[in-house]
């Protein structure tokens, strides 16, 4: 494997090429077959999810050179000085292009200031400027901005398409996952492309081009399967104090209390999907071990009263709570003694 990041090296270079963003992809290529350009345009969405590769796609749409595409990190640059300078260059015609397209990335750390001296340029801004504007919170972009721009909302794709995009990867760089590996890799991505070839490529990186899902927990500290079926069955049995030991067992081995509790979040979202819904599990296996298909089966077959949408809902709650939690085993324990005390 070369050193080059896979984020990098696969990154798209075309509409084709983009996967997961089909309503955005249609909406720009049509607005550029039509010629009825935007001048200005806002990408919102959480991070890895393409907000860039985009922008950079429609300026080479464009036939914008290097020489005409600037791109402004707005997290550094982010003052009123900056945006004044901007404005100053934004007059000057293209080197060799008919364009010259602006990326602002994480626009929504520009001042308030800032904020109010970029608008005017987005009112009036010269024929031959194209503003490409990209934010990961786009409640903190102000109303004025967002007016003025057209706003494209890049949706985080689903472990489904993480999963062939980290199977499409590895095949190219002739990496062999095991059963599970890439299902795994796709949960811990939290829907974000480059968060999930950063994780492939780190656990390549550690145990060379044969990879299990016991590798991809181990190198990413991840609880063991074995770890999450034992929490689920002590949930199905009402076993509070076993769940609760398990969690100490996983907290003593240094492993994160915040991916048990969304690995157990999604085996007992699979379990209750394919409990109520049997047709489910068609398409609801993809990248499973044949172990944990028996697995979920087995545990959609069980009359446990805790297996029920207030188990989801409870582990939900304990989510929203995790990032705030001091004690990061204390959400997941929480949820436990609600779910079974």
């Amino acid at each position: 494997m070369s050193d080059q990041a896979l984020y990098r090296k696969y990154r798209p270079e075309a509409f084709s090429e983009l996967v997961g963003q089909e309503h955005i992809v249609a909406a720009l290529e049509g607005a550029l077959e039509k010629g009825s350009l935007a001048h200005a345009y806002l990408f919102s969405g959480s991070r890895g999810t393409g907000k860039t590769t985009s922008a950079r796609i429609v300026a080479r749409a464009l036939g914008t050179t290097s020489s005409d595409l600037y791109e402004i990190d707005a997290a550094s640059n982010r003052g009123i000085d900056n945006i004044r300078e901007l404005r100053e260059n934004v007059g000057t015609l293209p080197f060799d292009s008919k364009y010259k397209v602006y990326i602002i990335d994480e626009v929504h750390m520009l001042t308030k200031e800032a904020f109010n001296a970029l608008l005017k340029t987005l009112e009036e801004p010269p024929a031959h400027v194209v503003f490409i504007l990209c934010t990961t919170e786009l409640e903190k972009v102000p109303e004025t901005i967002q007016s003025r721009c057209q706003t494209f909302v890049f949706k985080r794709p689903s472990e489904a398409i993480l999963r062939s995009v980290i199977e499409r990867t590895a095949k190219k760089e002739k990496i062999t996952l095991g059963a599970g590996a890439s299902d795994l890799i796709a949960v811990l991505a939290n829907g974000g492309f480059r968060d999930a070839l950063g994780t492939l490529q780190k656990v390549a990186s550690a145990v060379g081009d044969k990879i299990t899902a016991d590798d991809v927990a181990r190198i990413t500290g991840t609880p063991p399967v074995s770890i999450v079926r034992d929490i689920i069955e002590a949930i199905a049995r009402g076993a509070l104090s076993d769940a609760l030991m398990t969690v100490e067992k996983a907290r003593s081995a240094n492993m994160s209390s915040k991916t048990l509790l969304e690995l157990v979040l999604h085996g007992i979202r699979r379990i209750l999907l394919i409990k109520v819904a049997p047709a489910l599990s068609k398409g609801g296996f993809d990248g499973l071990s044949e172990e944990e298909k028996t697995f979920i089966l087995k545990m959609s077959k069980s009359e446990s009263k805790h297996l029920s949408s207030s188990t989801l809902i409870a582990l939900l709650d304990a989510m929203s709570q995790q990032r705030y939690a001091y004690i990061e085993e204390l959400p997941i324990e929480l949820a436990l003694i609600k779910i079974l005390g």
